[in-house]
């Protein structure tokens, strides 16, 4: 058990490792988001499956830390777009504007 708890903790290392750097060469906010939102998420994941089987009496608190990561990852990293879209920071190479469709424009002052 003690083996595989090491092996989760090392892919758990390399998802954030992997995530800040996807932060640091991503061009703009858009992808750095993705980068960022996925890998620690995943990352997080293994960590705490790494600790569960590390420690198997926190397995159930673990459980309502990876609920709690799976619900609010997602948010944050949309209003965080949201938020990169109304300041109108918009990457020059934006194939499809899919907001601009429904009549969400970004503030154009």
């Amino acid at each position: 058990m003690e083996i595989i708890s090491y092996i989760f903790l090392v892919i758990g290392g390399i998802f954030f490792f992997l995530g800040g750097l996807g932060i640091l060469r991503m061009p703009d906010t858009f992808n750095r988001i993705q980068a960022g939102t996925k890998a620690t998420t995943l990352g997080a994941f293994s960590l705490m499956i790494g600790i569960a089987f590390a420690h198997p009496s926190w397995t159930f608190k673990l459980i309502v830390i990876i609920v709690f990561i799976a619900i609010s990852n997602p948010i944050g990293s949309s209003v965080i777009a949201r938020a990169t879209y109304k300041a109108k920071n918009i990457p020059t190479n934006l194939v499809k504007d899919d907001l601009a469709d429904r009549g969400e424009t970004h503030d154009n002052n």
